[in-house]
Order: structure tokens, then C-alpha cells, then sequence
């Protein structure tokens, strides 16, 4: 299958700028070079980020040659798309921080292929004098058009830098320079960059010559079956950090999902087959409750993103949560699987069980915390107390720095030993 036609299938393609000469181009047999970019604006990608990294992975599985590029140039200016006011510089310290922190998050999941390349913009553009510039770039963009790009003309009432207006300028400039040395044809970025691409397709066109073969592609924009963004949680973004967002929440992430929604997510973010998706889509319509679509998107974007190993721990902590038998957790689980639980400091000396569920505000008054022991409704530590005079002390499990508490068959707590 043409890999467009994968794309297509996968509902990834939302512009082409000429997709009759890009199938042309991939049916003719010829290994291709195709690039996507990102800015180092945080020291970390979250998934919204993975979406058109996702799409370079196929095209490598298809034969092709994927350029991952880090805006090492770029993000020292800031891309006004999506934004309504212009953005705070950061220091050349933190971005080049920042290069270093993707660069090695991306070859974590990428680079243990063969025919895939890292390049960073800084490394061209940083090599360009303001003359330079203004002569061999500057005249080839009027400013009427660029005045008339989304990207430039959703700022006008609020108002847009020079900095920032000419930051397609220089994503041109990166379009041309990788035309011109890698033989890359095709540019991939998400829809709000669409701008951007074509602009970079107009200098290679004016720089060398109408019938250069250079392309770009879009993904759509991503939202949920009920219209919010897709990306995020109660918590915030869903980083490809382990350190921001942890294997264990980012499975539940997945696994989470909406049955409006879980098929899309399959067809984007996972690397199943056309069969192996529509059976998944069947058993969502037929047995939903099942929700084995969603359990099958969570183990192969958390293998994919972080290990089988992690994938493992965060099912046995899953496990473990829902069973209430949480003995066997480790404290690095512990961290992982309670860290969104309503968490209390407590004194590390032992404690009657009344006191201490009090004293947490688990429980409003004695008498219900007596009347909640004696019904089996608390457990410590995943086994049930029923006696009133029983001591919690802190030292006797999780290495001595946490108690979790569970009330009833959901609500858990934890209690972190100062």
C-alpha cells in the first residue's frame, strides 16, 4: 500500500500541497528523505508533540528516510502559531538545555532503527549574517503574502513582532538548506503550520526553479469525540517524561479513553494493522465494556514510548489498585501509583489507628472512624483492620516512608512519613 494511502486510511492527512506529484514520487520507487521539526520550548515533548513523529516512523517502516530536526535556530525566536501574544525569548542557556533534553528523549524513541537522522537548525542558521539575510532571503518574500498567513494575520489586532513575523522566514530557510544538502522533499508538521510549510516550498520554487519537486503534508488537528484538546488531563499535559508525567499515568492516559475516541487514537498513535484495528473497533461496538480496545492502545503506546518493562509495572500497579492488594508494590510504585491520591504528612511514631485517621481528616470524627474499623471498611497497607486499639507504625512497610490507607472498595490515601 502506498504509505499516502496509509496516511489516509489513518485519517493523518488533513493538506497536500500537490498530492498528485507526491504519489507520483513514492510510487516511482525511489527512496525519499522527509523531515518534521520541533522547537526546544520545554525540555520535554508531550503527546500532542508525538503525533507527526509518529508519521516519520511509518514513512522509515515504508523504506523511506525520516530527518527528526530540533530548533536549536528557530527556538531562539519563538513560532507565533497558536499564540495570541508574543512569546518571552529564552536565554540561549536554556535553549540549548532544552536541544539537549529533546535530542536525547527523541533518539530514545527513535534512534534504535537504522535510517534515521538528528539535526538541529541552529547549525545553519547561526552561520547566516544580517546582511546575508536581508539580501539572499529577505527579497524573496513580499509582505503582502506573508501579511495574509494565518499564522501572521491572527496576531494583527493583537499585534506581532518583527522577531516573530520573521520566524517563517527562517523555516524556509531550513526547507531550502535541507532540499539543497540532504535531498529531503517533504516537509510534515501539524495544521497550524501549514503556513509555514508553503512558504518554504515558494523559496525552494523561486530559489531553484518552478518544477522543483518539494512537498508538504499536514497532520489534522486533534480534539476529542466531546471538542476539548486532545493532550491533556486533570493533571496537565501528558509528557514523554517519565519524570513529568510517570509510566503508570500515562498508561492510565490510555487507557482512560473514550470508546469515541479509542479507535482514532489506534489508528494514530499505534503501528496495529488494518485488520488488527477493525477487530478491536467490532469489539467495542459488540462489547464495550470489555474495553479491550482501550487496554490494547495502553500497552502499545506505553511499550512504545517507554518499555515493556515499564508497561509491565504499570499494569501490576493497575492491578494492584483495583485489587487493593498493594503489598507487593515496591516505593518507587508506591510514588507512581499514588501520586494523584490525597496524600498527608504524618510523624514517623507508631499511632492508634482512631488517631490517626482522625488526625488525616480521613475520617470526620472518632465515632466514624471506630464505626468504619469495625465494618472492615480500612485497610492498612492492603490488609483490613477491624480493631480499634490496633497501631499503625509507620516503619513496617515501603521502606518506612509511606501508609496507604484505603477506605471502602476506591478511595485510597497516602501518608508520607516526614
Amino acid at each position: 500500500m502506498n504509505i499516502i494511502d496509509e496516511l489516509e486510511w489513518r485519517g493523518a492527512v488533513n493538506q497536500q500541497s500537490d498530492e498528485k506529484g507526491l504519489r507520483e514520487l513514492i510510487d516511482s520507487g525511489k527512496e525519499i528523505s522527509v523531515y518534521c521539526g520541533t522547537d526546544p520550548t520545554g525540555d520535554s515533548l508531550h503527546i500532542g508533540h508525538l503525533i507527526p513523529f509518529m508519521m516519520l516512523e511509518r514513512f522509515r517502516r515504508a523504506g523511506h528516510h525520516p530527518y527528526i530536526l530540533i530548533g536549536g535556530g528557530t527556538g531562539t525566536i519563538g513560532d507565533p502559531s497558536g499564540r495570541t501574544t508574543e512569546r518571552t525569548l529564552q536565554t540561549l542557556e536554556t535553549v540549548q538545555n532544552n536541544v539537549d533534553h529533546l535530542t536525547s528523549q527523541l533518539k530514545r524513541l527513535f534512534g534504535g532503527g537504522d535510517n534515521i537522522s538528528f539535526i538541529n537548525n541552529y547549525d545553519w542558521l547561526s552561520e547566516i549574517s544580517l546582511l546575508e539575510f536581508l539580501r539572499d532571503y529577505g527579497k524573496d518574500f513580499g509582505i503582502n503574502k506573508m501579511l495574509a498567513k494565518d499564522i501572521v494575520s491572527s496576531r494583527m489586532e493583537t499585534g506581532i513582532s518583527f522577531t516573530e513575523f520573521s520566524y517563517q522566514i527562517l523555516q524556509s530557510i531550513d526547507f531550502l538548506y535541507l532540499f539543497k544538502e540532504k535531498d529531503i522533499q517533504l516537509e510534515i508538521g501539524g495544521a497550524d503550520q501549514w503556513g509555514n510549510i508553503t512558504a518554504g516550498l515558494d523559496l525552494i520554487r523561486k530559489k531553484e526553479g518552478a518544477d522543483a519537486k518539494a512537498f508538504g503534508l499536514t497532520i489534522p488537528l486533534m480534539l476529542k469525540a466531546d471538542g476539548t484538546k486532545f493532550g491533556k488531563s486533570a493533571g496537565g499535559a501528558i509528557w514523554l517524561d517519565r519524570h513529568k508525567t510517570s509510566p503508570f499515568e500515562f498508561y492510565q492516559f490510555w487507557l482512560n479513553q473514550d470508546d469515541r475516541d479509542v479507535i482514532k487514537y489506534l489508528k494514530f498513535f499505534t503501528f496495529l494493522t488494518q485488520d488488527e484495528i477493525k477487530d478491536l473497533e467490532e469489539k467495542v461496538k459488540n462489547e464495550p465494556e470489555k474495553r479491550e480496545a482501550q487496554r490494547r492502545l495502553a500497552e502499545e503506546v506505553t511499550k512504545f514510548v517507554h518499555s515493556e518493562e515499564d508497561l509491565e509495572e504499570a499494569q501490576k500497579i493497575s492491578k494492584a489498585l483495583f485489587s487493593g492488594e498493594i503489598k507487593d508494590l515496591n516505593v518507587e510504585e508506591i510514588e507512581q501509583g499514588f501520586k494523584q491520591m490525597p496524600t498527608f504528612e504524618i510523624a514517623k511514631d507508631p499511632e492508634n489507628i482512631v488517631e490517626l485517621l482522625v488526625a488525616t481528616g480521613i475520617e470526620s470524627s472518632k465515632r466514624q472512624a471506630r464505626e468504619d474499623v469495625t465494618n472492615g471498611a480500612i485497610s492498612i497497607n492492603g490488609e483490613k483492620v477491624r480493631d480499634v486499639a490496633a497501631i499503625v507504625d509507620p516503619s513496617e512497610a515501603f521502606d518506612g516512608k509511606y501508609v496507604v490507607v484505603r477506605r471502602g472498595r476506591k478511595k485510597y490515601f497516602l501518608l508520607k512519613v516526614k
